[in-house]
């Protein structure tokens, strides 16, 4: 508006000098970045009761040439703890999108492309592995370009039991299974069930993909890899027809998407024809037919969708494009079965200072399963913000996750006892 108030003989002067100067700034920016690109600084965090040692050596004031690939190795070093994970901190997504990557084997490699504001080790006590074991990174599929996984936390002597399958949060687009070992690790105490916690396919073209994943993608990973565990239960201790379903935010969306959709189930095609949308699970075992796949998913008993996101209006964003069926399609709340034909109890639990989800539609949303028949609960937590069931490396969220993941989560377990133990 204000150079249209400049008289028309001093304005395309004025113009000319502008785009020069944005000329000679974008130039200064270019050289800037090429110049900032030769070295980055790189912070290497020494835990308690280990030792992080990296070759070629971090230099003391941080500066690594670009390119450098540093290989890490974690020691622990204090008797009565062990490894829990590998990490690194840097700004390879962008300057206000930092990317946070973990390793679970105590070698691994950080190739430097942009500052490293943090690298290091999680080290824990040793009293946390007892009692199980884990096995990890069992790939169920593989429909792009990531390999989708899970990993199974599984009791000493497990024989014939349930099974806690959790899916992970973060929006859709970020994290993986490895942030939920820490609930895993507290749902697997006392030995009454087994637990697999499960990745998926991020959101549109998160994961590199050429072609943008949908929701309904998503929600069909989940459903592939419940048949893929169901499909080992015998080498996992597990009763194929006991499944538990959990997650937070988006996970706590697809985990009560798994336990609400599983009528939803078939190979009519999403949206090829008017008003069906039916999801084909990703994986499906070997001579397996739809309809009794969708059998099979039948045995999610009970959900325990934390801090999620169950309404059509705050999902519709995800479904723009697609009728009302289609958006209906992908949201819990408008797909709560009857308890005449199907019962599926659920445990919720929101904090009072969470400001990632609106908590009216989650009251709403239980109301709604009442209203069904269906028993739910839903645990209001004063104090509590959002995401305190996440585990990573970091002392701010292990407190959250002692402080609130820890007693909910032991709560969790006494809500699934009273499906599958009474």
């Amino acid at each position: 508006m204000y150079l249209y108030s400049i008289k028309k003989t001093t304005r395309p002067i004025i113009m000319k000098t502008l785009l020069k100067t944005l000329a000679v700034l974008g130039s200064l920016v270019i050289c800037t970045t090429a110049m900032a690109q030769d070295t980055f600084k790189v912070k290497v965090d020494q835990p308690a009761h280990g030792k992080v040692t990296v070759s070629p050596e971090v230099p003391e004031d941080g500066i690594v040439k670009a390119g450098t690939v540093l290989n890490v190795k974690v020691e622990v070093t204090d008797e009565g703890w062990v490894f829990d994970s590998g990490y690194y901190l840097s700004f390879s997504g962008g300057m206000f999108y930092p990317t946070y990557k973990e390793s679970m084997v105590p070698e691994f490699q950080v190739k430097v492309e942009s500052d490293i504001l943090s690298l290091g080790a999680s080290i824990m006590e040793e009293s946390r592995l007892e009692g199980y074991r884990t096995i990890q990174d069992i790939v169920y599929a593989q429909p792009g370009v990531k390999a989708l996984k899970y990993d199974m936390f599984i009791p000493d002597g497990a024989r014939n039991l349930p099974c806690i399958v959790i899916i992970h949060g973060g929006g859709w687009s970020s994290n993986t299974e490895d942030i939920m070992r820490g609930l895993a690790r507290e749902l697997i105490k006392g030995g009454k069930y087994a637990v697999a916690s499960i990745d998926y396919r991020w959101i549109a073209q998160k994961d590199g993909d050429e072609k943008p994943n949908r929701m309904n993608q998503l929600i069909e990973d989940c459903f592939g890899a419940i048949l893929h565990i169901q499909e080992h239960a015998a080498e996992y201790g597990i009763n194929p027809k006991k499944i538990a379903v959990t997650g937070d935010s988006a996970g706590g969306h697809l985990s009560a998407c798994t336990a609400t959709l599983i009528e939803r189930v078939g190979d009519g095609g999403w949206g090829i024809k008017p008003g069906i949308y039916e999801y084909l699970p990703t994986y499906m075992p070997k001579g397996m037919s739809v309809k009794k796949a969708r059998k099979s998913l039948m045995a999610i008993k009970a959900a325990a969708p934390s801090y999620g996101v169950f309404d059509r209006a705050n999902l519709v964003r995800f479904a723009s494009d697609l009728d009302e069926a289609g958006q209906m399609a992908i949201t819990p709340d408008d797909n709560i079965p009857s308890v005449k034909d199907r019962a599926i109890p659920q445990y919720l639990v929101l904090g009072t200072l969470d400001r990632t989800v609106k908590h009216e539609p989650i009251r709403k949303y239980v109301e709604h399963l009442h209203a069904a028949g269906q028993k739910a609960e839903l645990v209001i937590i004063e104090g509590a913000e959002h995401a305190f069931f996440d585990w990573k490396p970091d002392q701010r969220t292990k407190a959250t996750f002692a402080q609130y993941g820890v007693p909910y989560a032991a709560d969790m377990l006494r809500f699934f006892d009273e499906v599958f133990y009474k």
